[in-house]
């Protein structure tokens, strides 16, 4: 149910596909209007408000993450980051913070941290999906009784009738929902050893520590070691001389090292093992004159790395057209390595593909793709038949989370990669009453709670883990190099 307090609001929000109830003003109405619904209805409040921080503007967007009342426990509102960015989505300009409710309003500055408020949205809550979105009017900058108020209120409805589609958006993708959570899923051992590799070099030496490239690639982690004192940079050449530098996990060229000793520059590598292993196979192979088929990506980082090892060896080959066309010099002499973060069904249609075209190929001693990329794929394939929609958590220049969807997808479920809830697109999620979660290997894990506990607003949700393979590795802490 779509609530707007007042007739100007509703008249605003007409022809909007979702039943409108015009609740009346303030709490007396809001109150009496709540108790004429059922249990567990769910409740959209949609209307104006007064902006309570400085700089906000009429026709701003402001979306409760919780609900403040006079006597009342803040509500928090669980679905407000999915609606904030289907409201985005159309342009609008939308703020996420507290909202409160309150007997009357009153002018002067505002005061608890809210960032609007109302006189309605605290009594209409009934115990179903909740949300509340609040279009700025006034302001203690602007309040009501000055000239120009007739202006900005013609803004604000203009901004609560666009508002619209969004509201629709939301009600469709209310309700019950099973949630399967695949196991394994986040952090492995190489994103977490790189992780803490960071960590202990600021509690051990104090910021600044500088780290080339993203320490491992997820957007979440890299701007909290920011906020605590990690410093990224693309080269070598961007570190002071005689400073501190962590390698990232995903490896680098000799030449980086190189160029790091000569700058006098004290390092600490984070390289994953299982990388690191694949720089020696390549490295043993190019002594032995072989030309190196690289499995991989060429523009991913581990790819660069790798390939440095011996570059006039070495053959990237990202496809299985290109395993067709691709002439190494010696075909009696070739060998192949792997990027440990491919999709393992691909990667092993490329190998069959040169193994078909060279027969003296030779191949690692072990798998290339490591352990967390293969476990992770083998369990979002678990979960994604069972699922009508899987979400993945992982930024977007994440490998291993990207082949997380592709694998999600070939199994015939739709699949979306998601760097927090905020990016989740309520359109999916209408009809979608199972939903895979997982994340790839440089995800944190507090994400997946965030996604649930953000389906948890549009309904109730049962979560159920399905673990595939249950791990257990631990890499140990590197040591600096001088």
């Amino acid at each position: 149910m779509l609530c707007t307090p007042l007739r100007v609001e509703r008249a605003a929000l007409r022809g909007t596909r979702v039943p409108v109830r015009r609740t009346g003003m303030g709490p007396r109405r809001a109150d009496a209007a709540a108790a004429s619904f059922r249990p567990g209805t769910p409740v959209l409040v949609a209307g104006l408000a007064r902006g309570e921080t400085p700089g906000m503007r009429a026709g701003d967007v402001v979306v409760a993450t919780e609900v403040r009342g006079p006597g009342r426990e803040p509500l928090p509102v669980p679905s407000a980051p999915l609606l904030a960015a289907a409201l985005r989505r159309l342009g609008l300009t939308v703020h996420l913070g507290p909202v409160r409710s309150a007997p009357r309003l009153v002018g002067g500055p505002a005061t608890g941290g809210a960032l609007a408020a109302d006189m309605e949205s605290a009594w209409l809550a009934v115990g179903g999906p909740f949300a509340v979105v609040r279009v700025v009017v006034d302001s203690a900058e602007h309040p009501l009784a000055r000239p120009g108020t007739p202006v900005r209120g013609l803004r604000a409805l203009r901004a609560l009738r666009a508002c619209a589609p969004a509201l629709e958006e939301w009600a469709a993708a209310v309700g019950p929902r099973e949630v399967l959570l695949a196991s394994p899923r986040s952090f492995c051992a190489g994103v977490e050893r790189a992780i803490q590799t960071v960590e202990r070099a600021l509690e051990w030496h104090g910021p600044p520590v500088y780290v080339r490239r993203q320490i491992v690639h997820n957007a979440h982690v890299v701007r909290d070691l920011a906020a605590r004192g990690a410093v990224f940079v693309e080269e070598v050449d961007e570190v002071p001389p005689g400073a501190r530098l962590v390698l990232a996990a995903h490896g680098v060229a000799p030449g980086v090292r190189r160029d790091a000793a000569a700058r006098g520059l004290t390092v600490v590598d984070a390289t994953c093992p299982l990388v690191a292993k694949v720089h020696a196979e390549v490295r043993r192979q190019a002594t032995r004159d072989h030309t190196v088929f690289l499995i991989g990506h060429p523009e991913h980082e581990e790819v660069e790395g790798t390939r440095g090892e011996a570059p006039d060896h070495v053959l990237v080959v990202p496809d299985v057209d290109t395993a067709r066309r691709v002439r190494p010099r010696d075909p009696q002499r070739v060998s192949y390595a792997m990027q440990t973060t491919l999709a393992v069904d691909e990667a092993g249609e490329i190998a069959d593909v040169l193994r078909a075209r060279f027969p003296a190929l030779t191949g690692p001693r072990t798998d290339d793709i490591c352990y967390a990329t293969t476990n992770r794929q083998q369990a979002v394939r678990g979960i994604a038949g069972d699922a009508d929609l899987v979400l993945v958590v992982g930024s977007a220049n994440s490998s291993n989370s990207r082949r997380l969807v592709e694998v999600a997808e070939r199994a015939g479920t739709p699949a979306h990669l998601v760097d927090d809830p905020g990016q989740i697109d309520l359109r999916w999620l209408a009809g979608a009453r199972r939903v895979g979660v997982t994340a790839g290997a440089s995800a944190p894990p507090h994400l997946v709670g965030r996604v649930v506990t953000a389906l948890s607003g549009l309904g109730p949700v049962t979560a159920r883990e399905s673990e595939a393979v249950a791990e257990d590795i631990s890499f140990a802490l590197p040591r600096e190099e001088d």
